[in-house]
């Protein structure tokens, strides 16, 4: 034990140690190989619909901005100019009309 080197690597009579032909075998083997293939194949197709759905994110947000916002404003002038309607008409004394949808 004392003539391995600490990695596990080759001793002094050239020969690889127990655990460095372990690890060779394991890291070597077909399973582990399509595993790395695998999990980078994985990552990519990750990458890629994180991508998309950023872009999806954008477009909707966008178009919310640009045609939601404006009609929720203008719902809420309405429903402003609805309720100054009926507090001048019950002012005035005037029998209040039911609002118009």
């Amino acid at each position: 034990m004392a003539s391995q080197s600490r990695k596990g690597g080759k001793n002094r009579s050239g020969e690889e140690g127990v655990l460095a032909r372990v690890t060779s075998t394991i890291t070597q083997s077909s399973i582990v190989q399509r595993g790395k293939v695998v999990a980078s194949d994985a990552a990519f197709v990750t990458k890629k619909l994180l991508k998309s759905t950023g872009k999806a994110a954008w477009i909707a947000g966008t178009t919310f901005l640009i045609l939601v916002v404006p009609l929720i404003i203008e719902m809420d002038r309405e429903q402003q100019m609805n309720e100054l309607e009926m507090q001048q008409a019950s002012l005035l004394g005037t029998p209040s009309v039911a609002p118009q949808k």
